[in-house]
């Protein structure tokens, strides 16, 4: 469904409320305005199938942003509002957006790029306008608020890794479908696996251009339910908002019940969190500590799943199923789960190797077919390129991620960019960037470094060591950067010139007495 369609018995319920402020947008509000979204965008030029791109913070107006270029049957890209121009940029032109929706909040990055995306046609701006962008409010508040006609509904186009380092655009298939028929796959897993329905409220405490919060405050809406949305995450106050609101649903990062664990006995019990039904976790591992210590808190309401942007396979399992056999991330359940070696080969239960799904929907990364080829088994499976190993019950263990995807506060981070730049600076040498193990977020981006030459002393290594992390920062997004540079005379090299990355990052990791 859509949130008009719920116009009959719910028009003057809250469909967002923003948590800080306390705005409201009602359902009726919310249809409205993506409306007259959906009739600027077409009168623009736009029409279904084309590409827009977002780049805002998680803003009071930001769902009805993704709702009008879904009326309008666009697909539409929600970046990263952490990104650096360049960053940016990029994605925007690889997309092949030709509109592009900010806000007065990036109003700097917001002209840096206004040169450098040709192919945009229209720009637009929240809470004011700088020099090249038009005024949002205004430009909607000129068109009717009625629906266009014969509404095609649009999808979303989310960036993740490519081979080269830069992001690709995992592109779904499009396949018009009238609005009246929209049934997103995320909309029928809260129905029918963790009871959404038109009475709950739902709490969404992460970023709204992450691929999962934006797809389920999608789908939330699509139910008719409430969606309450945190500006930022703050444990405390997430706990509040349980309270406040009634909340029956959220999901949720490790890192975020790490922070809420660790908040004193008499914060965490001041709150009342009875109300949770259904707490979802993926993005990360959960250590089995953390999950025993969050379901002995929250009782089993735990619910974790596995997947990626990519939508090729579902894993899911609930606390009890966790409880039974802990450390697992559940049973595939709209797919079939396949552990292969490295010559594509199925290993016996218990034996790890590459995860691949069989049987799930079908995908492709935007202009990049080396890495779809390279994502795709002889017989058709595909694969996130995950490790991982079954048991004799079916459930599923991941016993490594990616090759060297760095996973910060469920926040997925690909080294081969600051590696790219960092080799470029006058100091380095040879440089190799991985995940380190920090209690808070899961991991941190660590760079080993190979000096032109070696530092004569620690305060000289840690001088290298400040400009290394400033250089980075200046051209990549702060989550990208190392937080820490060590220094070797040497990197393990093979002739041909592969780095053999996984000496190196097992050296950290086998300090920590874990693997993942």
């Amino acid at each position: 469904m859509y949130p008009g369609a719920h116009l009959p018995t719910l028009a003057d319920k809250p469909a967002v409320i923003m948590a800080d402020t306390g705005q409201v947008q009602t359902f009726a509000e919310l249809d409205a305005a993506a409306n007259r979204l959906s009739r600027l965008l077409r009168d623009a030029g736009l029409n279904p199938g084309d590409h827009i791109a977002i780049c805002m913070e998680n803003h009071p107006r930001y769902l009805e942003i993704l709702w009008g270029c879904n009326y309008a049957g666009l697909i539409y890209t929600a970046a990263s509002s952490r990104l650096t121009a360049d960053e940016l940029s990029y994605i925007i032109n690889d997309c092949g957006a030709r509109a592009f929706i900010t806000s007065l909040a990036k109003a700097d990055q917001a002209a840096e790029i206004r040169s450098s995306v040709p192919d945009i046609e229209l720009f637009l701006m929240l809470d004011g306008v700088i020099d090249g962008y038009e005024s949002y409010e205004d430009a909607v508040a000129a068109h009717d608020a009625t629906a266009l006609e014969n509404r095609v509904a649009g999808t979303d186009m989310l960036y993740s890794s490519g081979t080269t380092g830069r992001p690709k655009g995992v592109l779904p298939e499009f396949v018009p479908t009238s609005l009246d028929e929209y049934g997103s796959g995320v909309e029928n897993l809260l129905n029918l696996l963790f009871g959404m329905n038109d009475q709950k409220v739902y709490l969404s405490p992460a970023p709204l251009y992450h691929a999962a919060p934006l797809r389920f405050c999608m789908a939330v809406l699509a139910c008719g339910s409430t969606v309450v949305v945190m500006e930022k995450f703050d444990p405390e106050r997430y706990l509040q908002l349980v309270a406040e609101h009634g909340v029956t649903h959220s999901q949720l990062v490790p890192t975020m019940f790490v922070r809420m664990l660790k908040l004193p006995d008499e914060v965490r019990t001041a709150y009342d969190v009875s109300s949770l039904e259904v707490a979802i976790h993926a993005a990360a591992p959960c250590p089995v500590a953390v999950k025993q210590q969050m379901i002995d808190w929250w009782g089993p309401v735990i619910h974790e799943y596995y997947a990626g942007t990519e939508g090729n396979g579902f894993v899911y399992c609930n606390s009890e199923m966790w409880l039974g056999h802990p450390g697992t991330v559940g049973m595939p359940i709209n797919c079939t789960v396949h552990i292969v070696d490295d010559d594509g080969d199925e290993v016996p239960v218990g034996e790890a190797g590459t995860v691949y799904f069989e049987g799930a929907a079908s995908f492709e990364y935007h202009n990049d077919p080396e890495k779809t080829a390279g994502s795709r088994h002889p017989k058709g499976w595909s694969t996130l390129g995950d490790v991982g190993r079954l048991d004799e019950d079916g459930f599923l263990y991941l016993t490594d991620r990616k090759a060297y995807m760095i996973i910060t506060g469920g926040v997925n981070v690909y080294p081969q960019e600051s590696e790219n730049l960092l080799v470029t600076h006058p100091a380095v040498a040879d440089v190799a960037v991985f995940g380190v193990p920090n209690d808070d977020f899961g991991e941190e981006v660590k760079a080993v470094v190979q000096p032109m030459e070696m530092p004569a002393d620690d305060d000289a290594a840690a001088e290298i060591e400040r400009e290394l992390i400033r250089f980075c920062r200046e051209h990549l997004a702060d989550v990208k950067c190392p937080r820490s540079v060590d220094f070797r005379a040497e990197l393990p090299r093979h002739p041909t010139g592969k780095l053999y990355k996984r000496l190196l990052k097992d050296e950290y990791w086998d300090a920590a007495g874990r693997s993942i």
